[in-house]
C-alpha cells in the first residue's frame, strides 16, 4: 500500500505542477491581453470622438468672419464676437460632455477645459503634456497618459488638430479617467480567477483519480509478484487493459501459467526419476538375487553334481547377460533423451536401411518360420539422420513385431513417401496398456516378452524424435499391432 501511496502522490504532483503553471500563466497572459485589448478600444473610442468633435469645431472655425480670426480672445473661456456664429458657439456644449474636453487656440491658449472649468495655463502642463500639445501642432494625432498627475486621476488623453482650411487653428485634448477600464478588467480578472479556480478543481480532482487509476495496477502487479517469488504461481493480475500496462499485466499472467506448467513438469520429472530409481532397483533385484544365490550354492557346497553346476553356470551367464543389455539400453536411453548429445545428419537413403534392417530382422525371423514382406516407394526416400540409430530404431520395432507374431505368421513392412508401416498379425496390445507402451520398463506381462528390459521402444521413441520423426501405434488383441513413423516433412 504504501508503494501505491507513493506512485499516486508522485503522479499527483507531476499532474498538479503543470496544471498550476498553466494557470497561472494563463491568468498573467489573460490580465496582460485583456487589459490590453480594453485600453485599446477605449483609446480607439476617445480617438473616434475626439475626431468628430475635431470635424466639427473645424467646420465652425472655418465659418467665421474674416475679421474675427483672432477673435479667440486670450484666458481661460475668454471668447471674441466673432465666436457667437463659429467655434464660440460649441464651447460651452463641451462641458456637458462625459469627458473633459480642452480646446487650445493657436497662441496657446485655453478656451475651455471641459466640465471641471479649472484654471489652466500652457505653463502649467507637464513634460508629457507638453510634448502632446507641441504634436498636436505639429499636424498628428496623439495619446498620452502624461496629464494623470494634472488631473488627480490615471486619464487617458486623445490629442487631435483643428483646422481652418488647411491651417491648424486649434487643439483638442480629449480626456477620459481609465477607472471604468480598471472596473472592467478587475471584473474580468475576478471572473478568470473564479473559472480558473473551478477548472483547476476539476483538473485536481481528475489529477488524484487517475493517479490512483494510474497506481492501482502497479499496486495489484507488485503483489501478484510478491506472491509469485513466494511460490504461489497461481497468483494472477486479472488486469484486463488494452494499453502497456495491460501487456505487461498479462505478461505476468503468462510468467503465472508459465511457472505452473514448470512447476508440474517438475514434479512429473520428479515422480519418473523416483519411478526410474524403482524400476531399475525392481529390474537389478532379480538378476542380482539368483547370482547371489547361485554363487552361494556353488561356494558353499552345496551343489557338487558337475551337471548342476554346468546348469548354475550357464543360469548365472544367461542373468550376466540380461544386466549387460540392461545396462546398455540403460545408457543409450540416457544419451538420447540428453539434447546435447549429437547425432549423425548425412543424407540417408530409407530404402537402403530398411533393407539392412529387414536382412538382419529376416535371421530372426527364420527362427518362427515368420514371413517379412516388404513394400519400397518407387522412387528414393532420402533423410538427413543417423544411419546406425535408424536401424537400430527399426530393429527394435521389427523384433517386438516378431516377439509377439505367432509361428508361421507374417508381417509386412511398407515405405512411402510420408511414413513407414510395421505390421504384425500377432497377440496385440490391451487397450488398458497401449498408452504406456513407450514408457521405461513398461512391459507386456506375457511368456513372450519375459527377457524384455522395457526399454525398446522407449529408446525407439527417442531415436524417432531426434530425427523429427512422430511415432504412432494401433493395437487390437487378437489381430495385431500397427507402428506408424511419419516421416519428417509430415508429421
Amino acid at each position: 500500500m504504501k508503494m501505491h501511496n507513493r506512485i499516486a502522490q508522485k503522479l499527483l504532483v507531476y499532474f498538479i505542477i503543470p496544471l498550476c503553471i498553466f494557470a497561472i500563466m494563463s491568468g498573467v497572459l489573460f490580465q496582460t491581453l485583456f487589459t490590453r485589448a480594453i485600453m485599446e478600444e477605449k483609446q480607439a473610442e476617445l480617438l473616434s470622438q475626439a475626431t468628430e468633435l475635431a470635424d466639427a469645431l473645424s467646420a465652425a472655425a472655418g465659418s467665421e468672419n474674416t475679421g474675427s480670426s483672432n477673435g479667440m480672445g486670450r484666458g481661460s473661456g475668454g471668447t471674441s464676437n466673432g465666436m457667437d456664429t463659429g467655434i464660440g458657439a460649441y464651447l460651452p456644449a463641451l462641458s456637458l460632455l462625459d469627458v473633459d474636453v480642452w480646446v487650445l487656440d493657436a497662441d496657446l491658449n485655453f478656451l475651455t477645459t471641459g466640465r471641471h472649468n479649472i484654471t489652466i495655463v500652457y505653463e502649467d502642463l507637464p513634460a508629457d503634456a507638453d510634448e502632446v500639445v507641441s504634436a498636436v501642432f505639429a499636424g498628428e494625432t496623439v495619446t498620452s497618459r502624461g496629464f494623470s498627475d494634472l488631473l488627480g486621476t490615471p486619464t487617458l488623453t486623445v490629442g487631435v488638430p483643428i483646422y481652418r482650411g488647411s491651417t491648424i487653428y486649434g487643439a483638442l485634448l480629449l480626456h477620459d479617467a481609465v477607472s471604468a477600464m480598471q472596473t472592467a478588467i478587475t471584473q474580468g480578472v475576478r471572473v478568470l480567477i473564479y473559472s480558473g479556480a473551478i477548472a483547476l478543481g476539476i483538473a485536481v480532482a481528475l489529477a488524484i483519480w487517475l493517479s490512483y487509476a494510474f497506481a492501482g495496477p502497479l499496486n495489484t502487479m507488485k503483489n501478484t509478484a510478491l506472491t509469485l517469488a513466494k511460490g504461489d504461481y497461481s497468483a494472477k493480475t486479472k488486469i484486463v487493459r488494452k494499453d502497456e500496462i495491460g501487456k505487461l499485466a498479462q505478461a505476468m499472467d503468462v510468467l503465472s501459467d508459465r511457472l505452473q506448467e514448470a512447476r508440474r513438469q517438475k514434479e512429473q520429472q520428479e515422480q519418473l526419476r523416483m519411478e526410474f530409481l524403482s524400476n531399475v532397483s525392481h529390474e537389478l533385484r532379480t538378476p542380482a538375487t539368483v547370482l547371489r544365490g547361485s554363487l552361494e550354492a556353488l561356494c558353499d557346497g552345496v551343489v557338487t553334481d558337475e551337471t548342476q553346476v554346468k546348469q548354475y553356470h550357464e543360469q548365472m551367464l544367461k542373468e550376466t547377460i540380461g544386466l549387460q543389455r540392461l545396462t546398455n539400453d540403460l545408457l543409450e536411453l540416457s544419451k538420447l533423451q540428453n539434447p546435447d548429445f549429437p547425432i549423425e545428419q548425412t543424407e540417408i537413403c530409407l530404402q537402403e536401411i530398411l533393407g539392412d534392417a529387414l536382412y538382419a530382422a529376416d535371421q530372426i525371423a527364420r527362427k518362427k518360420q515368420i514371413t517379412i514382406t516388404c513394400t519400397l516407394a518407387e522412387e528414393p526416400v532420402s533423410l538427413q539422420g543417423d544411419y546406425g540409430r535408424l536401424r537400430q530404431m527399426l530393429m527394435i520395432v521389427l523384433d517386438n513385431a516378431i516377439k509377439f507374431s505367432p509361428q508361421g505368421g507374417s508381417i509386412e513392412v511398407i515405405l512411402t513417401k510420408e511414413k513407414i508401416t510395421v505390421r504384425d498379425h500377432g497377440v496385440g496390445i490391451a487397450p488398458d496398456l497401449l498408452p504406456f507402451i513407450f514408457d521405461r520398463f513398461r512391459k507386456t506381462p506375457s511368456e513372450e516378452n519375459r527377457q524384455g528390459s522395457g526399454l525398446g521402444l522407449a529408446i525407439a521413441k527417442q531415436i524417432a524424435k531426434r530425427h523429427g520423426m512422430g511415432i504412432a501405434v494401433e493395437s487390437t488383441v487378437g489381430e495385431g499391432t500397427v507402428f506408424t513413423f511419419a516421416l519428417p516433412d509430415h508429421t
